[in-house]
C-alpha cells in the first residue's frame, strides 16, 4: 500500500475533512505566493521508563494537526492548528494571505516525485503488547545488576513514535510519507570504595520494536553501558593544552555535525551569519576530507522518504576533498539563493515552519589503518564518545566534554581520562585533520538536534580521525 493511500483515512475518512474543500481553501491561501504548502501531521508517541527496579513512568500520546504556510520572498505566513476541520483550515488561509499584501509571485513548481517509499505502514506502537514492553525493560533490569557486584543502579527506557504525514499545494499535488522511530537506552551506575561512575547506550532507528526486543540488541546494549562505566571507575584526571587528539569512529561524528553542520546550512549562508558564508569553492578542510548528508540510508534515524516540504531526500555532497562545494537547503532559501532544494526542509511538527536541517551527516572513510593512525601519536588524547557541547554558528567556536577518552601515550591507548573537553573553531578545526581512516561507523541512532527551538531526530558518522594541535580542557592539575 503507498503511503498516500496508507494516509488518506487518517486525514480525508469517513469521518474526516472533505479534500475538495481542503484543496480549494489552500488555492484561496496560497494564490500569488511565491511558495507554501498544507502540511498534515498524525502522531503516535509513548515512552516507558524503569529506574530502581520498577516501572517509574509510563506515557502515550496523540496527536494530530495541522500547518498552513505561505511564502512571500523571504517572508513567511504561518497558521497552524491541532483540530483538523475545515472551518480551522479556512481561518488559516485568511491569516497566510495577509503576508503577500503587495506581493504578485506565481506559486513555484512541486518538487520532483522521485522518492522511493523507505518504511513500512505498521505502526510499531500497537504491534507489541504493553506488558512485553516492561518485561523487556525488568529484564534489562535483572540482567545488567547481575553482570557485576558493583552494580548499584540501572535505567532503562524504551521510546516509540509513529508519524504519518501529507502535504497538499496549490497545484493540487500531494506528497505523504509514514515514518516509524524507536529507541533503547540504557544507564547504569557503579560503585567501588566510596566512588561512583557511569555509562550508558542507546540504540535506534526508523524500525519497528522487533529488533529493540531481541535479546542480542539489548544484552549488546547493558554490555555497552557497563563496559563505559567501569573504564570510568579506572578513570584519571584529564591532561590541558593543545595536543594532537585522535577521534574515534561513529558517535564522536556529534562535533562533525555541531562545530560544521549547522554552519552549511542555507539559511545561516544566506544571511551571511555562518562561519562558512561566501566560501563555496574554496578549501576549508584538509585534502581527503569529504562530507556529505544523506537522509536516503535505510532505516538510519535521520532518514526521510520525503522532508517536510515534500521533497525527496538525496546524498548531498558538502565537502569534497576539503573544498566546500554544497550546502543543505529547503525550498525558501535555495530559491532565494539561486539553488534547488536538497531535501532538508524539516519540522519538529505541524506547529512549526521547515528550516534547513540535517539528515545523516557524516564524513566518508580515508586509506588509513586506525592502529596506524594511534601509532603515529607521540603523546595525546583519544576521545571516543562525546556527551553535551556547545556551537556559536557565527564564530563557529565549538565546546565539547567527552564521555569516554583516553591518553595516547608512545603510540598506545594508556589510561582513561576524566573531565576531558575539546575547544576549537569549527571554521578550521577540519583543516587541522591529517589522518582519516578506513572504519567509517554510524552512530547507534540516538541523535537529536536542536535548532531554534525545535528537535528533529538526526544521524551522525565518521571514521577515526587524527587533528593536530586541538585545545583540551583538562581537570589534571
Amino acid at each position: 500500500m503507498s503511503d498516500l493511500l496508507a494516509t488518506n483515512d487518517l486525514f480525508f475518512g469517513a469521518d474526516g475533512l472533505d479534500r475538495r474543500k481542503v484543496e480549494k481553501h489552500v488555492d484561496e491561501g496560497l494564490a500569488g505566493a511565491d511558495d507554501g504548502e498544507l502540511f498534515l501531521e498524525y502522531r503516535q508517541s509513548e515512552g516507558l521508563v524503569f529506574d530502581d527496579g520498577r516501572l517509574k513512568s509510563a506515557a502515550f500520546d496523540t496527536t494530530r494537526g495541522f500547518g498552513l504556510r505561505a511564502v512571500a520572498g523571504d517572508v513567511t505566513g504561518y497558521a497552524h492548528a491541532s483540530e483538523l476541520s475545515e472551518a480551522a483550515i479556512a481561518r488559516a488561509a485568511e491569516t497566510v494571505r495577509a503576508v503577500r499584501a503587495g506581493h504578485g509571485g506565481s506559486i513555484a513548481a512541486g518538487p520532483a516525485r522521485t522518492n522511493r517509499e523507505f518504511y513500512i505502514s505498521d505502526n510499531p506502537l500497537a504491534l507489541v503488547a504493553f506488558d512485553e514492553k516492561v518485561n523487556l525493560l525488568a529484564e534489562i533490569d535483572r540482567y545488567a545488576r547481575g553482570k557485576d557486584e558493583r552494580v548499584r543502579q540501572v535505567s532503562a527506557s524504551l521510546t516509540g513514535e509513529w508519524q504519518a504525514i501529507q502535504i497538499l499545494r496549490s497545484d493540487g499535488e500531494r506528497v505523504a510519507d509514514i515514518r516509524p522511530l524507536v529507541r533503547l537506552n540504557v544507564s547504569i551506575v557503579v560503585e567501588r570504595d566510596g566512588r561512583m561512575e557511569s555509562g550508558s547506550h542507546g540504540t535506534g532507528g526508523r524500525q519497528l520494536y522487533d529488533r529493540f526486543l531481541s535479546r542480542e540488541t539489548w544484552t549488546s546494549a547493558v554490555d555497552e553501558a557497563l563496559r563505559q562505566a567501569l573504564i570510568n571507575l579506572e578513570s584519571v584526571p584529564a591532561p590541558a593544552g593543545e595536543m594532537t587528539v585522535v577521534l574515534g569512529s561513529g558517535w564522536p561524528g556529534i562535533l562533525l555535525h555541531e562545530a560544521i553542520g549547522h554552519g552549511l546550512e542555507g539559511d545561516f549562508n544566506r544571511k551571511g551569519t555562518s562561519a562558512f558564508a561566501g566560501l563555496t569553492g574554496q578549501r576549508i578542510a584538509s585534502p581527503g576530507v569529504t562530507v556529505v548528508d544523506d537522509g536516503t540510508l535505510s532505516d538510519r534515524r535521520g532518514s526521510l522518504t520525503v522532508d517536510d516540504e515534500g521533497t525527496p531526500t538525496q546524498r548531498t555532497v558538502l565537502i569534497e576533498n576539503g573544498v566546500l562545494i554544497g550546502l543543505m537547503q529547503d525550498r525558501q532559501n535555495s530559491r532565494l539563493m539561486g539553488a534547488s532544494s536538497t531535501g532538508n526542509g524539516r519540522r519538529q511538527s505541524f506547529a512549526h515552519c521547515p528550516m534547513p536541517r540535517m539528515t545523516n551527516t557524516y564524513m566518508v572513510p580515508g586509506d588509513d589503518d586506525p592502529q596506524d593512525i594511534l601509532a603515529s601519536v607521540k603523546k595525546g588524547l583519544y576521545a571516543v564518545s562525546f556527551g553535551g557541547g556547545q556551537v556559536d554558528i557565527t564564530s563557529g567556536k565549538f565546546v565539547f566534554s567527552c564521555t569516554e577518552a583516553y591518553k595516547i601515550e608512545d603510540g598506545k591507548i594508556g589510561a582513561p581520562v576524566k573531565g576531558a573537553t575539546l575547544i576549537g573553531n569549527g571554521s578550521d578545526v577540519l583543516t587541522k585533520v591529517s589522518m582519516v581512516g578506513n572504519d567509517l561507523r554510524l552512530d547507534p541512532g540516538i541523535g537529536t538536534c536542536g535548532k531554534d527551538g525545535q528537535q528533529v531526530p538526526v544521524g551522525v558518522g565518521q571514521p577515526t580521525l587524527k587533528i593536530e594541535n586541538l585545545t583540551v580542557g583538562g581537570t589534571a592539575v
